[in-house]
């Protein structure tokens, strides 16, 4: 049996954004890029994907990836012919510089609540992977890390920025980092990729600079309550500003918001599963002035206000822009309240988002949090006339209805 061919990621560039200026072919100081009448292209025997012409192109095009067969990639005659890019073909999975088998088997049991792949809204943005694996990792820099839970809280949760510098890393929101923790494990091998929902919006945590952000949970104890500590975790909660962090990725192309204007959101998170949220709802928030139109609507749960990220910036958000449902479960002389609990009191609107082809489901959080959504689901639809076995299938199948947990 022949053994099978090496998997490598091929520069190109996308036709359909390239506005043709000659910048990458000025750029690249080893003559990888050439052009016709039709197309800049990238001859893969030239190019060493040192992506120094990647930041001075004013449109993102050069940016471009795709996995290809070592000794079948797209020649320089196929790409002087394309008007869009190929699709991504199924054989990027594994390999070092492609997605890591940990971060396939994370995602698939993360995304497991969804009943198998899901493909993104049909107006979703295109997501950019795997440009930078475990050989070449990108290197940000910490620009900032603040605890956002406070000190009495249970959890410590922090929001965590990460600056790229000159570094070309799109993410859109929904999409993943993965972190490569310092250091080797008992067995003296390297630690797992540990994978984190990017928090901020397309255009960075701070827009115009090339930076992202995410919320992450420091892990004392495991799930039984036995001590332990969490390694990458740790490590990302312990960073002081111009800390390095090895980061590989991005990854994710089906948890992604919609883009068309009218299109509503329907979220149910937990914890550090508000992360891909708070993306989308300041993507929506910076672009409230183009007044696009479409729903907000959120459920939010957590132990208690002083345990939940973002609760202060969620409560001022204007209520024309969100309806945001805080569920709080062990608020002293209060009785426990969970996301499916709001979810069952706002019975009314819940139907009405769901049976609204314009509005998109994600559920991110603690994995124990899918059932009894679902149930909740279910008696809103039953309330109003709708048939829960019959409209899941349908908004799986028209990529509404999205899901990762852990």
């Amino acid at each position: 049996m022949n053994a099978p061919a090496e998997l490598v990621n091929q520069h190109l560039i996308d036709p359909e954004i390239c506005i043709r200026c000659n910048t990458c072919e000025e750029t690249c100081p080893i003559d990888a890029i050439t052009h016709d009448a039709r197309n800049y292209v990238v001859k893969f025997d030239v190019c060493e994907s040192c992506r120094q012409c990647i930041p001075p192109c004013p449109t993102g095009a050069i940016d471009s990836w795709r996995r290809v067969a070592q000794d079948r990639p797209y020649t320089v005659e196929e790409q002087f012919s394309w008007d869009a890019l190929p699709e991504q073909a199924e054989i990027d999975r594994g390999g070092d510089e492609g997605t890591p088998e940990d971060v396939v088997r994370i995602t698939a049991e993360a995304t497991a609540g969804q009943g198998g792949r899901v493909a993104p809204p049909w107006s979703a943005a295109h997501p950019y992977q795997n440009l930078y694996g475990l050989a070449r990792p990108a290197v940000a820099t910490c620009s900032g890390n603040f605890r956002l839970t406070g000190e009495d809280a249970s959890s410590a949760i922090h929001h965590i920025v990460l600056d790229f510098g000159k570094t070309a890393f799109p993410v859109l929101e929904g999409q993943s980092i993965g972190v490569i923790p310092p250091g080797t494990d008992a067995q003296g091998k390297p630690h797992f990729v540990r994978l984190y929902s990017v928090a901020s919006p397309r255009n960075g945590e701070r827009s115009g600079y090339n930076n992202l952000s995410i919320t992450v949970k420091r892990v004392t104890e495991d799930r039984d309550g036995n001590p332990v500590r969490g390694v990458a975790s740790n490590f990302l909660c312990d960073l002081k500003k111009g800390d390095p962090v090895n980061v590989v990725g991005p990854y994710g192309a089906t948890f992604l918001m919609p883009n068309h204007p009218g299109s509503s959101i329907l979220m149910i998170c937990t914890g550090t599963g508000s992360a891909p949220m708070r993306a989308m709802t300041e993507r929506r928030r910076r672009r409230i002035a183009l007044n696009e139109g479409g729903e907000l609507m959120l459920f939010f749960g957590a132990r208690t206000p002083g345990e939940l990220p973002y609760f202060g910036p969620l409560t001022k958000l204007p209520k024309d822009l969100i309806d945001t449902n805080l569920a709080f479960s062990r608020v002293p002389h209060e009785p426990k309240k969970y996301v499916q609990h709001l979810i069952r009191e706002r019975a009314d609107k819940i139907a009405r988002l769901l049976a609204d082809e314009n509005c998109y489901i994600y559920i991110c959080g603690l994995k124990g949090m899918e059932t009894g959504v679902e149930e909740a689901f279910a008696d809103a639809c039953r309330d109003h006339g709708l048939d829960w076995e019959t409209l899941l299938p349908a908004l799986r199948a028209q990529s509404r209805y999205h899901v990762e947990t852990y």
